[in-house]
């Protein structure tokens, strides 16, 4: 018996990092997967690191499918609502159902204010938050209408709590994704569908560990890595942590998803080692 079993999770930027962790740990627990990523480059982000890809995907498949799951996945752009959409009626074509919408797909530009080019605000605002809002709005009619509940958590993150130097459309984003699901939160209530937020620490993923980051942020080193980061970043919070991994994520999401949390609705999550509290 898993903790899912016999629930439908659409999980968008499921190729890799943390919507990759959750589709194969919701899996495990039982639940069938609809999975998306956008699978290309998006040019202002591309600066700073590359996007997930086709095969990326396609690994999250495998991984999915070798723990026993099932799952539909597709190339789409949270951005644009017909694909979001489009991907999400397949699944329920397939599953029958939806039962649980994870709104994780999420970039980051690490700029100062004033020096962020308009089309990088555009992106950033447009995938981390009108992304958000395309992704659960595909899913809440059939939640609605199946007359069963549902739950939706969007990934936010402890920069949604409180700004950081050079994150601010970043930071405005998630941000916007609290008042969101505070709304959505008293909107649905009466169909039963709960709505959380979820506000990581870093995390060990591509959108951490990367070049443009480890640059940016030691540009007094040569050749900066992954090592001379954790250095740094072990001071960000108040547990001697210099990031989380995927799977702590994982965790909360999967519990706030889960019948254990039925009665939580409208909260913020942090899993970030007090990060917020330094």
């Amino acid at each position: 018996m898993g903790r899912l079993d016999g629930k439908v999770a659409f999980i968008t930027g499921a190729a890799r990092g943390q919507g990759r962790s959750h589709a194969i740990r919701f899996a495990e627990e039982g639940a069938k997967i609809i999975g998306i990523d956008i699978c290309e480059d998006v040019p202002s982000i591309a600066e700073l690191y590359p996007l997930a890809t086709q095969a990326d995907l396609d690994e999250t498949v495998r991984l999915v499918e070798e723990v026993g799951g099932e799952i539909v996945a597709a190339k789409a752009d949270v951005r644009e609502y017909a694909q979001v959409d489009a991907a999400v009626q397949e699944g329920i074509t397939r599953f029958g159902h939806v039962d649980i919408c994870v709104a994780n797909a999420g970039v980051v530009a690490l700029k100062k204010s004033w020096e962020t080019p308009e089309q990088t605000w555009d992106d950033v605002i447009g995938i981390n938050l009108k992304g958000v809002w395309n992704s659960v709005r595909a899913c809440i009619p059939a939640m609605i209408d199946q007359a069963k509940g549902g739950s939706i958590v969007i990934t936010s993150s402890v920069a949604g709590l409180k700004g950081y130097p050079n994150t601010s459309a970043y930071s405005a984003a998630k941000s916007g994704c609290i008042g969101l699901a505070q709304s959505m939160a008293g909107e649905l209530a009466e169909y039963n569908i709960r709505v959380n937020t979820v506000h990581p620490m870093n995390v060990d993923t591509p959108m951490l560990q990367n070049e443009g980051t480890y640059r940016l942020f030691l540009p007094e080193l040569e050749n900066p890595g992954k090592e001379d980061l954790a250095k740094l970043a072990i001071d960000f919070a108040l547990l001697p942590i210099p990031w989380v991994d995927a799977a702590d994520i994982t965790a909360a999401v999967l519990w706030l998803v889960s019948d254990e949390a039925r009665y939580v609705t409208g909260i913020q999550l942090p899993i970030d080692g007090g990060t917020f509290l330094k």
